[in-house]
């Protein structure tokens, strides 16, 4: 039986924004550049109260919100904020799985610390950050990654939340079935199709009947509606590629595609401004109204240094896809891939803390 911990920092873009700068604290703060076509990389509680969220347009935030203030992100910050934390998680355990700059999971089965239990060394953590950083985190702890996931963000903000063996069951029995990864808006239609609302309805479906409507993802479904998750921590695992996709809710034809390919752009550019690796490939994904799935990559000369040359590369991608006029499309996603450490790729770091 494993131990593992979820850390995930409160708002933590916008935390770092209101520590560093008093007269932000207790102000609705979104960080995102404005522009018609940018998304919120982060909102402070404040804002939040007002409907704002992460990846929403940053028009729709300032809708929501007129009085937000609007602060440009500096992703050199974060990162060095998100290495302090790290050598916290480090002091406790080796087994630390970075998902990004501001959460990880961690396995203390076997801690380096002399704590008696893991949620005392959550409560530890927590502490640490803190004074480490002026920051607060919140914390899930259970036997699994999948559980401690759903915990950490239980009681946030500064929270922690522990869900023991005995108490799985009960605890995914109420929840609704968008809280397993991978049910978004497209799969909870199928599920409510079949009467399933909530992880208990899920788990009241065989496991045939899951894999035969859904394939390897319905014994999937099986295995979380149970509280099961044999994925081990991977410590250190480097970044190889970063995607965004869509499916609509009705199928469009090739030319109306351009106003989410370049919002799923900007949302990859911003998941890499997360990772101090360097992506080169831009790939273009593609899936018809009959499920066929094509894909167009590009690898330029240099890596895109900017949103704006992301962007041109997947709408330029689009212009490859040479199927019949009329073929009308499901999905797209914008990725990329080939990614590698600054020194292998001869670029400064710096060039890529810019939008």
């Amino acid at each position: 039986m494993r131990k593992i911990i979820h850390v995930d920092m409160d708002a933590f873009y916008a935390s770092v924004e209101q520590r560093d700068a008093p007269e932000l604290r207790g102000k609705p703060v979104v960080v995102a550049w404005r522009g018609a076509r940018s998304v919120v990389c982060a909102a402070s509680y404040e804002a939040r109260v007002f409907g704002v969220r992460s990846a929403m347009p940053a028009v729709t935030a300032e809708r929501l919100c007129p009085q937000a203030i609007f602060v440009p992100p500096d992703f050199a910050r974060y990162k060095a904020v998100s290495r302090q934390v790290r050598e916290i998680f480090l002091a406790h355990t080796d087994l630390v799985e970075p998902l990004s700059l501001d959460e990880a999971y961690l396995d203390v089965t076997e801690a380096k610390t002399a704590l008696p239990s893991a949620t005392a060394i959550a409560q530890a953590i927590r502490a640490q950050i803190f004074e480490a950083t002026a920051l607060t985190a919140s914390a899930g702890v259970a036997p699994n990654k999948f559980i401690a996931k759903i915990a950490s963000d239980w009681r946030k903000p500064n929270g922690i939340f522990v869900v023991r063996p005995h108490q799985v069951h009960d605890f995914l029995t109420p929840l609704p079935v968008a809280k397993i990864p991978g049910v978004g808006k497209v799969m909870q239609g199928k599920l409510a199709a079949m009467g399933v609302q909530t992880v208990g309805d899920l788990r009241g479906i065989g496991e045939l009947e899951l894999a035969r409507q859904f394939g390897s993802f319905g014994h999937r479904l099986h295995l979380r509606a149970q509280g099961i998750d044999l994925r081990q921590v991977q410590p250190d695992q480097p970044v190889q590629s970063i995607s965004s996709e869509d499916t609509f809710a009705e199928d469009l034809p090739l030319a109306d595609l351009e106003p989410a390919i370049r919002r799923l752009a900007e949302k990859t550019w911003l998941a890499t401004r997360k990772t101090e690796r360097i992506g080169r490939t831009v790939v273009l994904k593609l899936k018809t109204s009959r499920f066929r799935i094509l894909t167009r990559s590009l690898t330029p000369d240099r890596p895109p240094d900017s949103l704006e040359t992301l962007t041109a590369i997947a709408l330029a991608l689009r212009e490859r896809v040479d199927l019949p006029a009329g073929t009308r499309y499901r999905l797209v996603g914008v990725g990329l891939s080939g990614f590698s450490e600054p020194e292998e790729t001869g670029i400064q770091p710096g060039l890529f803390t810019i939008p």
